[in-house]
């Protein structure tokens, strides 16, 4: 099978998985919303945050430099699998052990028990988390398809069914956990005909991965601080149900679009690397995937705009109208946001994470004023547009360093996301008329605004942008 074929063939099965998994992550949060008070998501999001931070540490950038450096060396992917190891259960220990800390920051006792459990994560994750990589390193995406669905239908389905039983916020740690022990067991099982560790240790012979991974870490840690900033200073300083809005808020705005452009970076990433000699390549496939995204992401971040009055109280219940206009202002982010993620793929591509971590230290150095000024005034609602406007700062600065690496880009960039944003505006224009005239309260009118929106979009990129023979001749070559 060709390098394409490959990619389509992953393009598919990462397709797959991600819209299984979002769709039983989305039933999770509207199941539980009705169930559980907003407090709770947020003493979950500060232990999600918790996670994400000492993950920076533990993981120090060896799934891309494998992936980058195409490693099959089998002494250093078991120096890497114990090192792994080492990391992980050394940061199970600091978090275990640290919950009193951050209780005592926050404010808040429920903490204590979930940062305890949130800590075991480390330990299961990095059992298994090497052969993931090798898998994605083989393009073998049809196996890490089947990892996340069957991870994420199990975390899912315990999460729930603990929290009808009274567990509260211990039900989604420990369906988190559930997730992963089942996504770590199916990534050794699958990959092991491509790697089975054998007792060997050498720092020395990694150093090249560690290299490579010094600046994955200090991009990590940047790009951690200045993405969660937010996230800190409304649990700190608001409190957890502060927190519980805004983390709903952003899931419904942000959470799908991180998950749908995975499918194509994730695919993107290998495939771009055994090019990366070829600059102008580069740059095609960088305006492919840009354009990609935009005709993916443009409708239902409008559609999400124009129906947050109708969407929210179906999806989530009453009690949760405060989301509304963050998720307005999180759209726009999201959007933002969106184009700048392919960035990663041509800096690992060219070798130069580098950039990515002085992205994000001058996006952090931009961000934290910001956040200081729009929260003194505006409280969560400002926090918000703080988020907002550095995104749109950063996504400048990723458009000049991607100039930077395959050159001018930007004429070609814009006459491909004219049609989508016409599209978009056309049928944002076509539902507001709906709701203004008919109404927006209820299922049928949310089914009929979706629809219109729906048919809209998907009659003028028929009319404009791809035919249905194209669809046809792309369907028979998968």
């Amino acid at each position: 099978m060709s390098t394409k074929q490959q990619a389509i063939s992953g393009g598919k099965w990462i397709t797959i998985s991600t819209v299984i998994s979002t769709v039983f992550q989305f039933l999770q949060v509207s199941i539980l919303a009705r169930i559980l008070e907003p407090s709770i998501f947020g003493v979950v999001s500060v232990s999600t945050l918790i996670i994400n931070f000492f993950f920076i540490f533990s993981n120090l950038g060896f799934s891309n430099s494998i992936i980058s450096k195409q490693e099959n060396d089998p002494k250093v992917l078991s120096t890497l699998y114990f090192m792994g190891l080492l990391l992980g259960g050394t940061v199970f220990l600091i978090v275990y052990f640290s919950s009193p800390l951050v209780v005592s920051f926050y404010h808040e006792p429920r903490l204590d028990k979930v940062i305890k459990l949130a800590s075991f994560y480390f330990i299961i994750n990095y059992l298994g988390q090497i052969y993931l990589f090798i898998l994605q390193k083989e393009l073998q995406f049809k196996s890490v398809a089947i990892i996340e669905i069957i991870g994420t239908f199990t975390g899912t389905s315990i999460a729930i069914a603990m929290a009808y039983n009274g567990f509260a916020e211990t039900s989604l740690i420990i369906g988190y956990l559930i997730m992963h022990v089942v996504r770590t067991a199916l990534s050794i099982i699958l990959g092991l005909k491509y790697f089975i560790p054998s007792f060997y240790f050498n720092l020395s012979i990694i150093k090249e991965h560690l290299r490579f991974g010094l600046f994955n870490v200090g991009d990590g840690l940047i790009g951690f601080i200045q993405g969660n900033a937010d996230n800190i200073i409304v649990g700190s300083l608001l409190g957890v149900t502060s927190l519980g809005y805004y983390t709903i808020a952003y899931q419904l705005a942000v959470f799908p679009i991180n998950k749908l452009n995975p499918i194509i970076l994730q695919v993107a990433y290998p495939v771009l690397a055994k090019m990366k000699g070829n600059d102008l390549e580069l740059k095609n496939s960088y305006l492919k995937i840009l354009d990609i995204i935009s005709y993916l992401n443009l409708p239902l971040l409008a559609g999400l705009y124009i129906t947050a009055e109708s969407v929210v109280p179906l999806f989530y219940g009453p009690g949760w109208d405060n989301t509304i206009p963050l998720i307005k202002i999180f759209v726009f982010q999201s959007f933002f946001g969106c184009l700048a993620h392919p960035l990663f793929t041509l800096a690992f591509t060219k070798g130069k994470p580098n950039l990515l971590f002085y992205l994000n230290l001058a996006t952090l150095v931009i961000k934290v004023p910001l956040l200081y000024f729009f929260g003194k005034y505006w409280h969560v609602t400002g926090i918000a547009f703080s988020y907002l406007t550095t995104t749109f700062i950063s996504l400048i600065l990723n458009f000049y360093i991607a100039h930077s690496l395959i050159g001018s880009f930007i004429k070609e960039f814009l006459a491909n996301i004219i049609k989508p944003l016409s599209f978009c505006a056309l049928m944002v224009l076509m539902i507001f008329a709906y709701k203004y005239f008919v109404g927006y309260a209820g299922v049928l009118n949310t089914v009929a605004e979706v629809a219109i929106g729906g048919l809209i979009y998907l009659t003028l990129t028929l009319r404009y942008k791809v035919t249905l023979p194209e669809i046809r001749t792309f369907r028979q070559s998968l």
